[in-house]
């Protein structure tokens, strides 16, 4: 069985002790696990664009492969290829190509570009340079109109030129494969790569993801629950669940894990060497 491909996934820090952490600590430590990239999230409405640029040309001039999450936020044609046309000068191959959220208080302000678009306009503009990944939702976009439609909208994007896509992150293990047959049987053929949150603080974890839609198992959040303010309870039973999780996907076939690491070597570095994969 060839090796699951992994990457890790960051946000940019608001201080400069936190980037100094990310970038001197964090990625050279992440970096010893080998995996394919990382890539580094962009703000609603392209609010952190210049950090994120900023993160990524620091850890690209490393020789590290590391992919700039980008959406057309609030920026015009012309600012997007700029950034595209900064991004290939820096040597920047790979992208993860998103339709980004609204900032609070834009409300109608705003249009926002979906991603299918937004992928079609890179290819546009910069042919086949970039690896291009998108989004993928195993339990549905909270905004979609239907199962049936996201999925068909996942297709949309990699007809646009898309290579993969990565998972929100996700528990149910059979929501990630039965999304798997259903891409499959509209004709996807490109990897889906499964998106991956160790758990760290339950409390935000559960905040957040009634927030994007994402399920946790209520076999889980009762366990959690029970815990209380013992958190090395909490960080032991979450290690054991989402190492469990990554298990199950590396033995039933899943072409790789993407983590959202939240800028934490510890939780994402456990779990990969209970995995095996080093």
């Amino acid at each position: 069985m060839a090796k699951p491909r992994i990457s890790f996934e960051y946000f940019p820090p608001k201080t400069g002790a936190g980037r100094d952490k990310l970038l001197n600590e964090t990625t050279p430590a992440l970096n010893e696990l080998n995996p394919a990239f990382f890539s580094v999230t962009y703000g609603a409405g392209g609010t952190t664009r210049d950090t994120t640029l900023g993160i990524v040309s620091a850890i690209g001039e490393t020789g590290i492969d590391v992919a700039p999450h980008l959406s057309f936020g609030g920026d015009d044609e012309d600012t997007v290829a700029a950034l595209l046309e900064t991004y290939r000068e820096r040597g920047i191959k790979r992208l993860v190509a998103l339709r980004g959220d609204m900032p609070s208080g834009m409300g109608a302000a705003m249009q926002l570009v979906h991603a299918n678009e937004l992928v079609a306009f890179i290819r546009e503009r910069s042919g086949d340079h970039f690896e291009i990944e998108v989004a993928a939702y195993p339990e549905i976009h909270p905004e979609s109109k239907s199962y049936d439609s996201d999925v068909q909208f996942l297709k949309r994007k990699l007809d646009a030129g898309a290579n993969s896509a990565i998972t929100q992150y996700f528990f149910n293990v059979e929501a990630y494969f039965y999304y798997l047959d259903q891409c499959a049987a509209v004709g996807i053929d490109k990897p889906v790569y499964a998106g991956i949150m160790p758990i760290t603080n339950y409390q935000n974890l559960a905040r957040f993801s009634r927030n994007c839609g994402a399920e946790i198992p209520r076999w889980i959040c009762q366990r959690m629950e029970s815990y209380g303010d013992d958190l090395d309870s909490v960080r032991k039973f979450g290690l054991e669940v989402v190492t469990q999780l990554c298990q199950t996907l590396i033995d039933s076939g899943a072409p790789g894990i993407h983590f959202y690491t939240m800028n934490q070597v510890e939780p994402t570095r456990e779990i990969y060497n209970s995995l095996g994969l080093s």
